[in-house]
Protein backbone atom coordinates (compact mmCIF):
# COMPACT_ATOMS: atom_id res chain seq x y z
CA UNK A 1 0.00 0.00 0.00
CA UNK A 2 2.81 2.30 0.79
CA UNK A 3 6.59 2.82 0.81
CA UNK A 4 5.54 4.46 3.42
CA UNK A 5 3.81 3.45 1.86
CA UNK A 6 5.62 2.74 3.03
CA UNK A 7 5.18 2.94 1.30
CA UNK A 8 5.34 2.13 1.50
CA UNK A 9 4.28 0.37 -1.72
CA UNK A 10 7.46 -2.16 -2.01
CA UNK A 11 5.30 -4.51 -3.69
CA UNK A 12 5.47 -2.09 -6.71
CA UNK A 13 8.78 -1.35 -6.98
CA UNK A 14 9.81 -4.75 -9.13
CA UNK A 15 9.25 -2.61 -12.24
CA UNK A 16 6.51 -2.06 -15.31
CA UNK A 17 5.19 -5.37 -15.66
CA UNK A 18 1.87 -6.39 -17.55
CA UNK A 19 -1.28 -6.33 -15.42
CA UNK A 20 -2.92 -10.06 -15.09
CA UNK A 21 -6.26 -10.46 -14.82
CA UNK A 22 -6.70 -11.96 -11.77
CA UNK A 23 -4.48 -11.27 -8.50
CA UNK A 24 -1.00 -13.13 -8.33
CA UNK A 25 -0.39 -15.65 -5.54
CA UNK A 26 1.70 -13.93 -2.66
CA UNK A 27 5.49 -14.84 -2.67
CA UNK A 28 6.65 -16.85 0.40
CA UNK A 29 7.42 -14.74 3.25
CA UNK A 30 11.35 -14.22 4.51
CA UNK A 31 9.52 -12.78 7.21
CA UNK A 32 6.60 -14.76 8.53
CA UNK A 33 6.13 -13.24 12.05
CA UNK A 34 6.93 -9.59 13.44
CA UNK A 35 10.37 -9.16 14.95
CA UNK A 36 10.47 -7.97 18.45
CA UNK A 37 9.37 -3.73 18.52
CA UNK A 38 13.66 -3.26 19.75
CA UNK A 39 14.14 -4.58 16.15
CA UNK A 40 11.99 -2.05 14.81
CA UNK A 41 13.13 1.08 17.03
CA UNK A 42 16.00 3.35 16.52
CA UNK A 43 18.16 4.31 19.69
CA UNK A 44 19.16 7.29 18.42
CA UNK A 45 16.60 9.99 17.81
CA UNK A 46 18.60 12.33 16.28
CA UNK A 47 19.95 9.78 13.83
CA UNK A 48 16.12 8.94 13.23
CA UNK A 49 15.26 12.53 12.48
CA UNK A 50 18.27 13.09 10.21
CA UNK A 51 16.88 10.06 8.38
CA UNK A 52 13.21 11.08 7.86
CA UNK A 53 14.29 14.49 6.98
CA UNK A 54 16.72 12.93 4.28
CA UNK A 55 13.62 11.72 2.59
CA UNK A 56 13.11 14.84 0.39
CA UNK A 57 15.36 18.03 0.10
CA UNK A 58 16.13 20.42 2.53
CA UNK A 59 14.10 23.24 0.97
CA UNK A 60 10.97 21.08 2.24
CA UNK A 61 12.17 18.84 5.47
CA UNK A 62 14.39 22.24 7.09
CA UNK A 63 10.29 23.28 7.68
CA UNK A 64 8.39 20.01 8.60
CA UNK A 65 7.23 17.94 11.37
CA UNK A 66 9.22 15.32 12.26
CA UNK A 67 7.82 12.16 13.77
CA UNK A 68 10.14 9.03 15.59
CA UNK A 69 9.21 5.56 16.70
CA UNK A 70 8.66 4.89 20.21
CA UNK A 71 7.15 1.96 21.85
CA UNK A 72 3.81 3.71 21.79
CA UNK A 73 3.92 4.96 18.08
CA UNK A 74 5.57 7.94 16.60
CA UNK A 75 5.22 11.04 18.13
CA UNK A 76 6.46 14.36 17.23
CA UNK A 77 10.28 14.95 17.54
CA UNK A 78 10.02 18.21 15.30
CA UNK A 79 7.05 20.70 15.22
CA UNK A 80 7.00 22.23 11.60
CA UNK A 81 5.36 25.14 9.84
CA UNK A 82 5.20 24.00 6.28
CA UNK A 83 2.39 21.34 6.57
CA UNK A 84 4.70 18.48 5.63
CA UNK A 85 4.94 15.67 7.74
CA UNK A 86 8.60 13.41 7.77
CA UNK A 87 9.33 9.82 9.45
CA UNK A 88 10.70 6.60 8.47
CA UNK A 89 8.44 4.03 7.52
CA UNK A 90 8.93 0.35 8.68
CA UNK A 91 8.07 -2.83 7.23
CA UNK A 92 4.51 -3.04 8.38
CA UNK A 93 3.46 -0.37 5.75
CA UNK A 94 4.25 -2.71 2.66
CA UNK A 95 1.33 -4.32 1.43
CA UNK A 96 0.27 -8.02 3.23
CA UNK A 97 1.12 -9.78 0.20
CA UNK A 98 4.91 -8.54 0.74
CA UNK A 99 6.87 -11.38 1.63
CA UNK A 100 9.10 -8.68 3.46
CA UNK A 101 6.07 -7.40 5.36
CA UNK A 102 7.97 -7.85 9.01
CA UNK A 103 11.52 -7.30 8.01
CA UNK A 104 12.90 -4.98 11.08
CA UNK A 105 15.80 -3.93 8.64
CA UNK A 106 13.08 -2.01 6.41
CA UNK A 107 14.04 2.07 7.33
CA UNK A 108 11.95 3.63 4.53
CA UNK A 109 12.26 7.88 5.25
CA UNK A 110 9.43 9.66 3.93
CA UNK A 111 7.95 12.80 3.49
CA UNK A 112 3.92 13.46 3.02
CA UNK A 113 2.87 17.00 1.77
CA UNK A 114 -0.31 18.16 4.01
CA UNK A 115 -3.00 16.65 1.97
CA UNK A 116 -0.96 12.98 2.45
CA UNK A 117 -0.05 13.71 6.10
CA UNK A 118 -3.78 14.91 6.99
CA UNK A 119 -5.68 12.07 4.68
CA UNK A 120 -2.91 8.98 4.29
CA UNK A 121 -1.14 9.25 7.37
CA UNK A 122 -4.00 7.93 10.08
CA UNK A 123 -4.10 4.44 7.84
CA UNK A 124 -0.06 4.27 8.85
CA UNK A 125 -0.55 5.15 12.65
CA UNK A 126 -3.02 2.65 12.79
CA UNK A 127 -1.20 0.17 10.99
CA UNK A 128 1.94 1.20 13.14
CA UNK A 129 -0.50 0.66 16.61
CA UNK A 130 -1.91 -2.59 15.82
CA UNK A 131 2.48 -3.84 15.06
CA UNK A 132 3.30 -2.55 18.23
CA UNK A 133 0.61 -3.96 20.15
CA UNK A 134 2.12 -7.25 19.02
CA UNK A 135 -0.84 -8.08 16.42
CA UNK A 136 0.62 -11.06 13.45
CA UNK A 137 0.03 -9.89 10.26
CA UNK A 138 -3.07 -11.43 9.37
CA UNK A 139 -4.64 -9.87 12.82
CA UNK A 140 -3.33 -6.35 11.19
CA UNK A 141 -4.70 -6.91 7.74
CA UNK A 142 -8.29 -8.17 9.28
CA UNK A 143 -8.51 -5.12 11.83
CA UNK A 144 -7.67 -2.74 8.64
CA UNK A 145 -10.08 -4.81 6.67
CA UNK A 146 -12.65 -3.62 9.25
CA UNK A 147 -11.65 -0.05 9.81
CA UNK A 148 -11.89 0.16 5.50
CA UNK A 149 -15.07 -1.25 5.93
CA UNK A 150 -16.39 0.98 7.85
CA UNK A 151 -14.69 3.97 6.39
CA UNK A 152 -12.69 4.96 9.46
CA UNK A 153 -10.29 6.63 6.95
CA UNK A 154 -10.38 9.59 5.07
CA UNK A 155 -10.03 8.90 1.33
CA UNK A 156 -6.70 10.31 0.08
CA UNK A 157 -6.83 14.62 -0.29
CA UNK A 158 -6.39 15.58 -4.24
CA UNK A 159 -2.75 16.56 -4.73
CA UNK A 160 -1.71 13.58 -1.96
CA UNK A 161 1.62 12.76 -1.94
CA UNK A 162 4.79 11.70 -0.86
CA UNK A 163 8.83 12.22 -1.17
CA UNK A 164 10.67 8.79 -0.77
CA UNK A 165 14.71 10.30 -2.11
CA UNK A 166 16.49 9.23 0.62
CA UNK A 167 20.32 7.70 0.12
CA UNK A 168 20.24 6.27 2.81
CA UNK A 169 16.59 4.35 2.68
CA UNK A 170 16.69 0.87 2.94
CA UNK A 171 13.71 -0.46 1.49
CA UNK A 172 13.91 -4.33 1.11
CA UNK A 173 16.51 -6.97 1.36
CA UNK A 174 15.47 -7.70 -2.59
CA UNK A 175 15.54 -3.72 -2.99
CA UNK A 176 18.09 -2.45 -0.97
CA UNK A 177 18.00 1.54 -1.80
CA UNK A 178 16.29 1.10 -5.00
CA UNK A 179 15.44 4.93 -6.78
CA UNK A 180 14.72 7.91 -5.10
CA UNK A 181 10.92 8.22 -6.42
CA UNK A 182 7.73 10.68 -6.05
CA UNK A 183 4.52 8.61 -4.46
CA UNK A 184 1.30 9.84 -5.51
CA UNK A 185 -1.77 8.47 -3.43
CA UNK A 186 -5.70 8.59 -5.15
CA UNK A 187 -8.64 6.70 -3.71
CA UNK A 188 -9.60 2.90 -5.25
CA UNK A 189 -11.66 2.87 -7.80
CA UNK A 190 -11.43 6.74 -8.81
CA UNK A 191 -8.79 5.89 -11.92
CA UNK A 192 -6.78 2.49 -13.08
CA UNK A 193 -3.27 2.07 -13.14
CA UNK A 194 -3.76 2.33 -17.17
CA UNK A 195 -4.99 5.79 -17.16
CA UNK A 196 -1.43 7.17 -15.81
CA UNK A 197 0.15 4.90 -18.35
CA UNK A 198 1.88 2.81 -15.76
CA UNK A 199 3.23 -0.51 -16.19
CA UNK A 200 3.41 0.19 -19.28
CA UNK A 201 6.55 -0.90 -21.35
CA UNK A 202 9.40 2.35 -21.10
CA UNK A 203 6.52 4.08 -19.25
CA UNK A 204 8.37 6.15 -16.24
CA UNK A 205 5.17 5.87 -13.79
CA UNK A 206 4.93 2.16 -11.61
CA UNK A 207 1.11 1.40 -10.50
CA UNK A 208 0.56 -0.29 -7.36
CA UNK A 209 -1.94 -3.35 -7.04
CA UNK A 210 -5.14 -2.91 -7.33
CA UNK A 211 -6.09 -6.03 -6.19
CA UNK A 212 -5.00 -8.31 -3.52
CA UNK A 213 -3.92 -12.19 -3.30
CA UNK A 214 -7.46 -12.27 -0.99
CA UNK A 215 -9.90 -10.57 -3.51
CA UNK A 216 -9.83 -7.33 -1.56
CA UNK A 217 -8.94 -4.30 -3.29
CA UNK A 218 -6.00 -2.23 -1.57
CA UNK A 219 -8.17 1.13 0.29
CA UNK A 220 -5.56 3.20 -1.76
CA UNK A 221 -3.98 2.95 -5.61
CA UNK A 222 -0.14 4.62 -5.25
CA UNK A 223 1.54 5.21 -7.74
CA UNK A 224 5.42 5.75 -8.22
CA UNK A 225 7.40 8.44 -10.55
CA UNK A 226 10.81 7.42 -9.93
CA UNK A 227 13.49 10.73 -10.17
CA UNK A 228 16.75 10.85 -11.26
CA UNK A 229 18.50 12.77 -8.07
CA UNK A 230 18.60 11.74 -4.50
CA UNK A 231 17.26 14.34 -2.17
CA UNK A 232 21.06 15.38 -1.58
CA UNK A 233 20.96 16.99 -5.35
CA UNK A 234 23.61 13.83 -5.96
CA UNK A 235 22.85 11.94 -9.35
CA UNK A 236 21.08 8.44 -8.84
CA UNK A 237 21.73 5.10 -10.57
CA UNK A 238 20.37 4.81 -13.98
CA UNK A 239 17.58 2.37 -14.05
CA UNK A 240 18.27 -0.80 -15.08
CA UNK A 241 16.47 -1.79 -18.55
CA UNK A 242 13.84 -4.60 -16.51
CA UNK A 243 12.74 -2.10 -13.98
CA UNK A 244 11.45 0.05 -16.86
Amino acid sequence: MFVAIAVVATGALSGAQEKSPAPASPAPSAYPKLASIEEYLMPDREAEIALARSAAPASITKDASVLVLTRKGYETAVEGKNGFVCLVDRGWQAPFDDPEFGNPKVRAPTCLNPQAARSVLPMQHRRTELALSGASKDEIKSKLNSAVDKKEFPAPEIGAMSYMMSKQQFLADRFGHWHPHLMFYLPTGAVKASDWGANLPKSPVMGGDEQRSDGRREPLLVFIVPVSHWSDDTAAPPMEKHEH
